[in-house]
């Protein structure tokens, strides 16, 4: 069984606060997490998750520690909130964070050839319409000065527990008579008809969706903030649009169960699964 010793760190992290960007005079905020004496290295730009109206970039911290220990840098994102700002607007946030990584990574030491994502719970959400719609110009809407060139595709992708179909989640959610998500959901989409467009399952099935990176997807079986084959359809449509992704489940465990407890054995399991994916896919 994996314990802790399987992640002892390698390096040394550097964590820092920086700016990625602006909207209006208000500062887009990102935690930055490097390898300490390491160049060339990879990174990953972070969503948290939050049901679209809550947590920061401080969220998976101990997902993006154990990460950055094991060699790749994480730059974990704030952005905009529902309902202040509904869909699209933290969609464009996470799109200038990605390019804003690629761009500048480089300041650092690391290789903006390999740059991937990882996101939880709506972040999942948020980042998969990224990477199934990296240049859509709702997603695009800021300007990021001498890098047109630069877009949001990514290298790879974690996702661990994402609402990947809001619309199903959302149709559960009432159904359970569960208010809180309910009412998240109308704070972010304002409607369904925008759940729908904004849909990655729907997406996928659509054929709509180009180029795939590999992607690794973690849930847990007694997550009751998903529907309990949201991750099984995802699975099979990503394959099926030609994408390689891998879906591990972990039994028993809740929604945000590496956050909750990032030290019991199958948090620390996932994390490991986590750094091994990350390595294979940049060596």
């Amino acid at each position: 069984m994996t314990d802790m010793s399987d992640l002892v760190q390698k390096h040394d992290v550097i964590v820092e606060d920086l700016e990625y960007g602006k909207v209006g005079d208000t500062p887009l905020l990102a935690r930055f997490y490097r390898p300490r004496g390491v160049t060339g290295f990879t990174s990953v730009v972070d969503v948290h998750g939050g049901a679209w109206v809550a947590t920061d970039r401080l969220q998976n911290a101990a997902i993006d520690q154990v990460i950055a220990a094991a060699g790749t840098a994480v730059l974990a994102l704030d952005f905009r909130l529902a309902p202040a700002s509904p869909y699209p607007a933290s969609v464009a946030d996470i799109n200038l964070g990605i390019r804003w990584l690629k761009a500048n990574i480089a300041r650092w030491g690391g290789d903006a050839s390999r740059v991937g994502g990882l996101g939880t719970s709506s972040g999942g959400h948020q980042l998969w319409l990224n990477v199934l719609r990296p240049r859509d110009p709702r997603y695009t809407a800021h300007k990021l000065a001498g890098a047109d060139h630069v877009d949001a595709s990514l290298g790879f992708v974690v996702v661990c527990w994402p609402i990947s179909d809001p619309v199903a989640r959302y149709r559960m959610a009432r159904a359970t008579g569960n208010e809180r998500l309910v009412k998240n959901h109308d704070a972010f989409f304002l409607n369904e008809a925008t759940m729908a467009e904004a849909n990655p399952q729907a997406i996928l099935e659509s054929g709509e969706a180009g180029s795939l990176p590999p992607a690794l997807l973690i849930q847990g079986t007694a997550d009751a903030n998903v529907t309990p084959d949201m991750a099984d359809r995802f699975v099979a449509a990503y394959a099926k649009a030609g994408g390689r992704i891998t879906l591990r489940k972990f039994e028993g465990e809740p929604h945000t169960f590496i956050s909750l407890n990032p030290t019991k054995p199958a948090s620390v399991e996932a994390l490991s699964l986590i750094t091994e994916f990350i390595r294979k896919q940049t060596r």
